[in-house]
């Protein structure tokens, strides 16, 4: 159960949709449900906002499918699944409606139009970073975003970055994706209002070690309002944008 649902429970009890007693019932289930392999927790979108999300690698596709088939049986909807095989998305297709992006590794079980609300914007500095791109965004829209794309605008061409600063300065959160030097989020954080989430990736030659000269830019970056997430965490800076984004929407700026 998500927050909302939480909240339109609520209502419907005050407005004597709902008894007590049935929606008692519904909270009494149990707040997490075990397969023997995995504990599948229920209640986290109760305590954080977002249900549960799935991380992929690892696991067989059966487990993914038997994760996604509890969580479907206790209405849940649009569940992320993260670095997921192409040979897992296949598997799982075939017991529940999946949209999966190849580039990204990311799939989203279950999927229910929902309406897209705010403005994040994921910015990068190559068409290499893209897959964390994709990562990035394609989570923050399955948790209700709408989100912009501003690819291919690193430094060493700055021109292309300016102009598309209208759509940076209208964003609620960036999140800014580069490998090599990893200049790009500094640039950002020093020209927009809103929070900067800065994402190194691996790309880069030999003394960039892996993502690791990235992540110590900007780990030191001379802008405010700029944080950090760890190399390729694409998911982790678009489920923080979302969190940014969602914050913003019930405060109304």
């Amino acid at each position: 159960m998500e927050h909302r649902e939480l909240m339109t429970l609520l209502k419907q009890v005050q407005c004597g949709q709902v008894s007590p007693e049935q929606a008692a019932l519904c909270l009494k289930k149990e707040p997490f449900e075990s397969l023997g392999y995995a504990f599948v927790d229920h209640h986290r979108g109760i305590r954080q906002g977002a249900q549960e999300v799935i991380y992929g690698e690892g696991k067989t596709p059966q487990q993914i499918v038997g994760i996604v088939c509890a969580m479907q049986q206790r209405g849940a909807r649009n569940i992320i699944i993260t670095r997921m095989s192409s040979q897992a998305a296949e598997e799982a297709a075939k017991h529940f409606a999946l949209e999966y992006d190849e580039k990204a590794r990311l799939g989203v079980a279950v999927p229910c139009e929902q309406q897209k609300t705010g403005r994040v914007a994921v910015v990068s500095a190559g068409t290499s970073d893209l897959p964390v791109c994709e990562e990035a965004a394609k989570t923050a829209e399955a948790m209700g975003c709408f989100v912009e794309r501003v690819y291919d605008v690193g430094v060493a061409g700055l021109h292309r970055l300016m102009a598309r600063l209208d759509t940076l300065m209208q964003a609620r959160v960036v999140v800014a994706v580069a490998g090599m030097e990893g200049a790009l989020p500094s640039v950002v954080g020093g020209l927009v209002s809103c929070p900067v989430i800065a994402v190194p990736t691996s790309i880069g030659y030999g003394a960039s070690f892996g993502g690791l000269s990235a992540l110590l830019s900007m780990l030191n970056s001379c802008a405010s309002g700029v944080s950090v997430v760890n190399i390729d965490n694409g998911f982790g800076a678009g489920y923080l944008a979302a969190m940014i984004n969602r914050m913003g929407e019930e405060r109304g700026v």
